[in-house]
């Protein structure tokens, strides 16, 4: 099963689960192999994700759900477990994923949670639209007119680094865009998983001796690992 129950006590302190889920509504990522945690057993689900909520103390008053996809695939009960746990134990924050095509509907989950600080990160991995395409898969666009609507919806990105076909300009480009439209970012750093994506250990070496930093910065989670948030699948 895996561990899906974490507690981050370093920068940005909460607790975290990795819940199951429908399908990704998109599901065509190149670099993805999470998605292969989805299920289409809503009973599963339930009975997977309401143990792994049995977890959750509320220590923080913060906790970030993510799920192989968007909190739009989750089903209405374990989303109403999550609502009782936050309000019974006090959550004043909640991170949630999301899938581009869902942005225009967070206000129903804003609305469904009312009165918690409701936080959306969505997996933009690069903002080279091209390379957004062409290497990750990933089917829409962005221009700076959007970027800047996309900021006031979503609070945090995450970038998808030193892959096989990217550049040291790209890399650090990403990085300022990043910071420039939203008040968070997350940098993964990729690991050779099965796909077609593949791992560019000469970048990850130039990112280590350049921008290890970035740890320290209270903007930036910097992922070195794809287990470093301590839940992952097996």
């Amino acid at each position: 099963m895996g561990i899906r129950y974490n507690k981050i006590e370093n920068k940005h302190k909460r607790e975290i689960v990795l819940l199951k889920s429908f399908p990704c509504k998109y599901g065509k990522c190149s670099f993805c192999n999470y998605i292969e945690d989805n299920s289409i057993d809503e009973n599963e689900i339930n009975r997977v994700n309401l143990e792994v909520l049995k977890e959750i103390t509320g220590e923080y008053g913060v906790l970030e759900v993510i799920n192989s996809g968007s909190v739009f695939e989750l089903p209405k009960q374990t989303l109403a477990e999550i609502k009782k746990i936050v309000i019974e134990k006090n959550i004043k924050t909640l991170y949630f994923e999301i899938y581009y095509g869902y942005t225009k509907r967070l206000n129903e989950i804003r609305n469904y949670f009312e009165g918690i600080d409701i936080r959306f990160r969505m997996g933009l991995e690069t903002f080279d639209n091209e390379y957004r395409i062409k290497g990750y898969n990933k089917n829409f666009t962005l221009n700076e007119n959007q970027l800047i609507e996309l900021g006031k919806e979503v609070y945090s990105v995450c970038l998808l680094i030193c892959t096989k076909g990217q550049t040291k300009e790209m890399i650090k480009r990403d990085i300022e865009l990043g910071l420039k439209y939203f008040k968070g970012i997350t940098i993964n750093i990729f690991i050779d998983n099965g796909t077609i994506v593949k791992r560019d250990n000469e970048l990850v070496k130039w990112f280590v001796e350049n921008y290890s930093y970035l740890i320290n910065d209270e903007r930036v989670e910097l992922l070195i690992d794809n287990k470093d948030l301590g839940v992952f699948e097996q």
